[in-house]
């Protein structure tokens, strides 16, 4: 009983850490490839730049940090440039629409595959939903809220004090989101063409707004002791800031997401995720200080931060330019959103993880038009009956969660030994024949230690590390990031919620915050006493792990900052994504249907094949610097047997 028990066990756990096969055809797509560098970069910006700046600065300035929003933006944009580079080497290397979904699919296997791809379709609905509502407001503000104010004469009240529900149906976002899917769905060069044009547009109306914002400066809003200076609410409430602000920043994913239609993803993503990033965090920042600068945080309305801030220092003529390039920037930003959420859903079918005629791909415009279909009425409906506030933090988390097993994969990834990685390496340097003389033992040791079969392995000069090296290659590196994952989430959990206790010097709190400080600081060195793969064909991230270990604890500060029931609205949704997955997705999985022996479906599937052939060729290559043995020959020495 107990043997079939573990054997069934152990069934599952096969099942659910099953990885998809990386294969010869794996770049080919039903999807037309026809983006360019230029495109992906303005979807990136047109996806960052417009409600961050229009809807969320007002918010944080007012609510959360006061004047320093400016470093809310700066702290965010850290996080958010740790997780691009992360992305960035993963939307290389697997230029597939369901970006972080496929990494993870590939890296951790399906379970965590389909967990982070069930996020991310909740951060692109939810993107859509929260954009479409900024956009009606943005068009309301321009009409002094007429639109608001007839809407509650004629229909009433949806709900009053609600923490979920809107307070009003809001037609005019309900509308606005299905206009712009079905310009998704016309095909993604007629979308890219659209998104161009407006954000442009936008980028042209930001240059005039901090310009303008800047000549009315007055330092004094930064300084003046009576409205608490430049951290009205403390640290805490930049750092809170920060969590909110990180929001503005989650399109560069949008970049990974159109990796399948992109004429040349391995150079294209990489060059536009860290551009459009680079800039779009400039701008931030220049913004946040042109409006902070311009009235006191006091004054600022989270509704309409910029036409009131304009409103209060004269300026009315500049409330309907910025009021234009509002509608600009959170156009290009909806369009981001409703791109992204049908190639994510797309992915996943198409993989048999979510229901299959979602994966249907038109033939004329070579869109997924089923999930356009779908799941564009999905976010109308939400954008209807949903409140901003509780969009905005509930898609926070979800996408935070996605970029911290994103930093996790890459990690992984690169300590793998190379019978498990399934990318193609850069073949390893052959040297030039030396004298003999002049070869010594620990030139051929030296050899032996750049091979891509030591990835994973211990360092050489570490090898006698009694625990470490009794790990098989690379799960070693695979216990440690977890472990540090772990011992990250406790470390900022009493970090940040336990501050008052270690304020007052209670024992117990300092004890643990040592505890885990030095958990995270073992795990980081137990990875660096490993061989890493730096052999890879395409893009990598420098300073690895230091850069995806910084992003997940960033990521995990982060989330820890957010309000208790996001977290509670995250566990419902998840709850639904399991029963789909469980009741659905584990029983047409393509990697399932496939009949593929999940023990060997890491093996390597580069232009070499491994057979007993190689094998011994290998051999020949490691015995060549070596004395030659002829039959009957003894070796006193033993040095063959080295």
């Amino acid at each position: 009983m107990e043997g079939k028990l573990s054997s069934s066990a152990s069934k599952i756990w096969n099942i659910l850490n099953r990885k998809k096969t990386v294969t010869d055809d794996f770049h080919d797509t039903q999807l037309k490839r026809c983006l360019n560098t230029f495109d992906l970069t303005l979807l990136g910006i047109g996806h960052m730049i417009g409600a961050g700046i229009y809807v969320l600065t007002g918010t944080v300035v007012k609510d959360l940090a006061g004047p320093a929003a400016v470093l809310s933006y700066v702290f965010a944009g850290v996080a958010a440039i740790l997780s691009a580079l992360c992305y960035a080497e993963f939307g290389a290397r697997v230029p597939k629409a369901g970006s972080a979904y496929s990494y993870t699919y590939v890296t951790l296997g399906e379970f965590w595959g389909f967990i982070i791809g069930w996020n991310i379709v909740l951060e692109h609905l939810l993107g859509a939903s929260s954009v479409a509502r900024a956009w009606s407001g943005a068009l309301d503000s321009i009409f002094n809220g007429a639109i608001k104010n007839s809407t509650l004469t004629t229909v009433g009240y949806l709900s009053r004090d609600s923490q979920w529900l809107s307070e009003y149906p809001d037609f005019i976002a309900f509308t606005s989101t299905i206009i712009v899917f079905i310009v998704v769905a016309t095909g993604a060069k007629f979308s890219m063409h659209f998104n161009n044009i407006f954000t442009i547009m936008n980028l042209v109306v930001i240059v005039f707004l901090i310009c303008v914002g800047f000549y009315f400066a007055d330092v004094k809003n930064w300084t003046d002791p009576s409205t608490g200076g430049f951290f009205p609410y403390g640290f805490g409430g930049t750092w809170a800031g920060a969590a909110t602000c990180f929001y503005a920043y989650i399109g560069f994913e949008g970049i990974a997401v159109a990796g399948e239609e992109a004429k040349n993803p391995e150079k294209s993503i990489p060059i536009a995720t860290i551009l459009s990033l680079s800039i779009v965090a400039v701008l931030y920042v220049l913004v946040t200080c042109s409006l902070t600068l311009m009235v006191s945080y006091l004054d600022v309305d989270p509704t309409a931060a910029f036409p009131m801030a304009f409103a209060t220092v004269g300026a009315q003529w500049a409330k309907y330019i910025v009021g234009v390039g509002t509608l600009f920037g959170i156009t290009t930003s909806l369009l981001g959103s409703a791109f992204s959420l049908p190639r994510c859903i797309y992915a996943m079918s198409d993989d048999g993880l979510l229901f299959r005629i979602f994966a249907y791909v038109h033939p004329k415009t070579q869109t997924p038009i089923w999930g356009i279909f779908v799941f564009g009425m999905l976010a109308a409906l939400m954008a209807l009956l949903f409140e901003i506030e509780t969009l905005v933090e509930f898609m926070s988390i979800g996408t935070l969660l996605a970029y911290t097993i994103v930093a996790v994969s890459v990690v992984i990834l690169r300590y793998l030994p190379v019978d498990k990685c399934q990318f193609k390496l850069k073949p390893e340097e052959e040297q030039a024949p030396a004298d003999d003389a002049a070869l010594s033992e620990d030139s051929a040791i030296m050899k032996k230690s750049k091979s891509h079969d030591d990835f994973g392995k211990l360092k050489d000069r570490l090898k006698q590390i009694p625990v470490l090296r009794s790990f098989s290659p690379g799960n070693a590196a695979l216990t440690a990031i977890f472990g540090m994952l772990v011992a990250m989430i406790c470390f900022c959990a009493i970090l940040l919620h336990g501050f008052e206790y270690l304020h007052d010097g209670q024992w117990w709190a300092i004890i643990l915050i040592i505890i885990f400080g030095a958990l995270i600081v073992l795990c980081y060195l137990i990875l660096i006493a490993h061989e890493k793969n730096d052999a890879f064909l395409t893009f990598q991230i420098p300073l690895v792990p230091l850069i995806p270990c910084l992003s997940m604890f960033c990521n995990i500060t982060l989330m820890m900052k957010l309000n208790y029931l996001t977290w509670i609205r995250l566990g419902i949704w998840l709850v639904i994504g399991l029963l789909l997955y469980f009741c659905y997705g584990v029983w047409f999985s393509k990697e399932r249907n496939q009949g593929s022996q999940y023990g060997q479906i890491v093996g390597y599937t580069g232009d070499a094949s491994i057979s007993c052939s190689t094998i011994s060729k290998l051999d020949e290559q490691i015995c060549e610097p070596q004395p030659k043995r002829t039959d009957g020959v003894t070796d006193p020495e033993g040095i063959s047997g080295i």
